[in-house]
């Protein structure tokens, strides 16, 4: 009985040093990835603690769910880095009754933070196979504030419109304005806009109509650059021929 114990008893606390040792990355994560780059609000910080990045990680690369890099989820996809993850999140201002678009979906990450933070999320997939991964993730994390959809949203999906939010998590060469206009009055939509080398993440926001004005206008500012995988068909700028 007493070697069975001990057994148990080594057991128990070689469980509880590779917990240690992933709260500690986690911790490493947030502070030498995330703060430096300006995200400072306390509850999204919070909920990176609290929703655990590396459960919507295919088990292959687990070990490297909190690494500063693009996770491969198979089919030509990515996982966006946590830092561009948690910018978005808070550049967003996710509020508890905003309706929210997602232009892909991919692992479900990013889909269950803005779930955490808003109402409900439409998230739009086109391939069928990350449809699924998402699908279960987000299910064995008991979120069901998203309604997830297969189909092509490169290029806008008004269906559900207007969103208090939107988001693309691949590039886009020209923001379609669809996009635009499937924004509420003071609703954000967040784009990575350009082409390789030079992209930049851009944050638009509807504002109110003004008096004696036809439509609303949109504020657009650059947050910052980066450079990630485009969206499937996304709109592509005019080219001059001659």
């Amino acid at each position: 009985m007493q070697a069975c114990d001990g057994g148990r008893s080594l057991k128990t606390t070689f469980i509880d040093k590779m917990d240690m040792d992933l709260e500690q990355t986690r911790f490493n994560m947030v502070e030498q990835q995330i703060r430096p780059w300006d995200v400072l609000d306390q509850e999204v910080l919070q909920l990176l603690f609290e929703l655990r990045r590396e459960e919507f990680v295919p088990p292959a690369y687990r070990s490297l769910a909190f690494v500063d890099m693009e996770i491969p989820l198979g089919y030509g996809e990515v996982m966006l880095t946590p830092k561009l993850e948690a910018r978005i999140l808070q550049d967003l201002q996710v509020e508890k009754t905003d309706r929210i678009l997602e232009i892909g979906s991919g692992s479900g990450y990013l889909t269950a933070l803005l779930a955490s933070r808003g109402r409900h999320v439409h998230s739009v997939e086109i391939v069928p196979e990350l449809k699924t991964m998402a699908e279960r993730n987000l299910c064995a994390h008991g979120i069901d504030n998203v309604t997830l959809e297969l189909g092509d949203a490169g290029r806008g999906w008004p269906q559900h419109a207007p969103y208090d939010v939107i988001v693309l998590t691949g590039s886009t060469p020209v923001l379609p304005d669809t996009f635009r206009q499937s924004l509420g009055v003071g609703g954000r939509l967040f784009a990575v806009v350009g082409e390789e080398p030079v992209m930049q993440g851009r944050l638009v926001t509807r504002m109110p109509q003004a008096q004696g004005e036809d439509a609303d206008a949109f504020l657009a500012v650059n947050l910052f650059e980066t450079c990630i995988p485009p969206l499937r068909n996304a709109e592509q700028p005019k080219r001059f021929t001659f």
